[in-house]
């Protein structure tokens, strides 16, 4: 069965699997330096890398507010999520911010690039000894981030990425 991709513009659709459409990736990399990438995939592979760019934004991010519907697919639209340019004004609840858009075709095109998801290589090797006695050392510190810096930086008005797959809600009282 062919993929088919279903925009989320901001009325919380119930059947939603993507922040951007084929042709927003198509606009938002036509102003792009690397966008080669992006520009020799297929309609279907990009569709493939939009619907993944946003399975991993929705499940590495937590955004701010709550979703505006508790149907809805993915984690916009929301509500009480605060305007980055006018404090104590929050979004309307009807929104997919532009800048999440951006980066779901952002990361779409890293995405076609490298298999950000998969684990890093060398994982899990602290040393390694070769017959003629060279050794191997990985850093576990110098990984690639699953979100890229550029594409955190995007959503970072909007939410907090999540730390080594797991994060905790502060409450304030």
């Amino acid at each position: 069965m062919a993929l088919v991709l279903v925009q989320e513009y901001g009325l919380g659709f119930d059947t939603a699997n993507s922040y951007a459409a084929v042709q927003d990736g198509d606009d938002y990399h036509e102003g792009h330096l690397y966008a080669s990438a992006w520009t020799a995939a297929t309609a279907e592979r990009k569709a493939a890398a939009l619907v993944m760019a946003t399975r991993v934004i929705d499940t590495m991010t937590r955004f701010y507010g709550v979703k505006a519907t508790a149907a809805q697919a993915l984690q916009w639209p929301r509500e009480d999520c605060p305007d980055p340019n006018s404090p104590g004004v929050v979004l309307d609840n009807d929104l997919v911010p532009a800048a999440v858009l951006a980066a779901a075709c952002e990361l779409a095109r890293e995405l076609l690039l490298v298999d950000r998801t998969a684990a890093p290589p060398g994982e899990g090797i602290q040393k390694q000894h070769n017959a003629d006695y060279s050794e191997t050392v990985y850093s576990k510190e110098d990984t690639r981030p699953m979100l890229p810096w550029l594409v955190q930086a995007m959503l970072a008005p909007y939410g907090d990425p999540v730390a080594g797959g797991m994060t905790a809600k502060l409450i304030r009282v």
